[in-house]
Formats: C-alpha cells, structure tokens, sequence
C-alpha cells in the first residue's frame, strides 16, 4: 500500500487513523501495546514518531507493507485547491457564527425586563412541578 505525503512529516498515530487502521486517536496506544508496528524493519511503540516521505511501515500481524511516497504535481495542486477552499468555508462559517451571536446578545438586551418588587415575593417555580 502506498500513502501519499502532502506535508513533511505525519506522526504514526495520525497515519494509522487516516488510513482506519485505528478507529480513533485515543486506540493507538493500545494498539501500539499489542501489536507489533516495524519502522523501516526496526519495532517502533512511539505514536508520536515522525513518518517522512521513504519510511516503510509495516504491520506483519495484519499483512500490511505501507510505503510513504511523495505525490505528483497534480496531486499536490488538487491537495492545494482543496486546503484553499477548507479555509475559505472555515472563515465564512466563523464570520456567519460572530454575526450571530452578536444578533443574540441584541436580542437578549431588548428582551430583560426589570425585576419589580412583585418578583422577589413570588416563590421559584421549577418545570414538571
């Protein structure tokens, strides 16, 4: 199996979970305990481990030889296009999140009212009761 590298590095526990080795971050170090993991043929228990473009990783209980290769240059435009617009979505989302909440706290201005003398005779009423 080949996994293309778009960045320097990727530590091991990021790798196992992209490729769903592991169903989340939180297994790895189980996983690490209880199965052997070779880095270029040398047994490797590090998750934090950085994986660069050449590295072997194989796991011979599950039959897997994962080889880290280096993308081609349309690869890396597409892995570009789709970072640029993961960011840009990102942003529009931030703003749209700002925008509302500043319409609640308006809203929640408007909305409070001053407590009178009344209020503070009236007994406090919980749902359900």
């Amino acid at each position: 199996m080949e996994y293309k590298l778009f960045t320097d590095y990727i530590t091991l526990q990021a790798l196992l979970k992209q490729t769903g080795i592991i169903s989340s971050g939180g297994a790895v170090k189980t996983f690490l305990a209880e199965t052997q993991v070779l880095f270029n043929g040398q047994t490797e228990k590090r998750r934090g481990k950085k994986i660069r473009i050449g590295d072997v990783i194989t796991i011979p209980q599950k039959n897997i030889v994962m080889t880290i290769t280096e993308p081609s240059e349309a690869e890396k435009d597409d892995y570009a296009k789709d970072l640029a617009e993961k960011e840009r979505v990102a942003a529009l989302v931030k703003k749209l999140n700002q925008n509302n909440k500043k319409g609640q706290q308006k809203n929640t201005k408007n909305t409070s009212r001053k407590k009178t003398a009344a209020d503070k005779d009236k007994p406090v009423r919980f749902p359900g009761i």
